[in-house]
């Protein structure tokens, strides 16, 4: 609501107009004051709608926070004082399993539900379970703001390729390529595409990584590393 100051208002025929003020007040004062009413019913609502939203946001916050320390808690022995161990890797699994699910599920549509969602990605691939990790990235690229949707976009090329529907995935990757994010810049994705492409096509990886070989960054460092791993002319 843009604000509009008290110098603002005064002016010279309100100046001169003041009795007809007082007058208009006199005539109308029962609905002034139930306008009134109603605007300050409104400033409440919004002051509780504006505490609620940072209430839950920190309580969402929470969730994920406990749902990250369970994902990196050690397995087996750990040092004392370590908060939080898990005597199996598939005991940890399973809790980390159940505490994403449940953030993804209550807070859907979120960013912490679509951060959950791609953590249940990122699980299930490494568990070899590409279908459910596709569905998962999927839903975190299609619905998640840019920033969250491009690093499932990321994964889920990768996921593409690995089921072998390589034009999904080299389609996915080019697309970060042309719309790279804070999350994933272009170089980024151009590497996983690269590598992505490499058993197949290792001119089309060749040609993707030489401009970046010179790039004096540690992206440099990465594609030369690429180049050199690629089949020999």
């Amino acid at each position: 609501m843009a604000r509009i100051t008290r110098k603002e208002l005064k002016t010279d025929k309100f100046a001169l107009e003041v009795e007809h003020t007082v007058d208009f007040f006199e005539e109308h004062q029962a609905d002034i004051v139930r306008y009134a009413i109603a605007a300050a019913v409104v400033a409440a609502l919004v002051a509780g709608i504006i505490w609620y939203r940072g209430h839950q946001h920190n309580v969402r916050q929470e969730a994920l926070a406990h749902a990250l320390q369970i994902e990196s808690a050690p397995v087996g022995g750990a040092p004392p004082g370590t908060p939080l161990t898990f005597p199996t890797q598939d005991a940890k699994d399973k809790e980390a399993t159940k505490a994403f699910s449940e953030l993804a599920a209550k807070y859907s549509g979120s960013d912490e539900g679509y951060i959950a969602e791609y953590y249940l990605g990122s699980m299930a691939s490494d568990k070899g379970n590409l279908p459910e990790a596709e569905r998962r990235f999927k839903s975190v690229a299609d619905s998640a703001g840019a920033r969250y949707a491009s690093l499932a976009k990321l994964s889920l090329g990768q996921v593409y390729f690995a089921e072998g529907k390589a034009s999904l995935g080299e389609q996915t990757l080019r697309s970060l390529i042309k719309h790279p994010t804070d999350f994933v810049s272009a170089d980024q994705a151009t590497i996983v595409l690269a590598k992505q492409l490499a058993p197949t096509k290792p001119a089309e990886a060749r040609k993707l990584l030489e401009p970046l070989r010179t790039a004096r960054t540690s992206v440099s460092q990465v594609a030369i590393q690429a180049l050199n791993d690629l089949p020999a002319k």
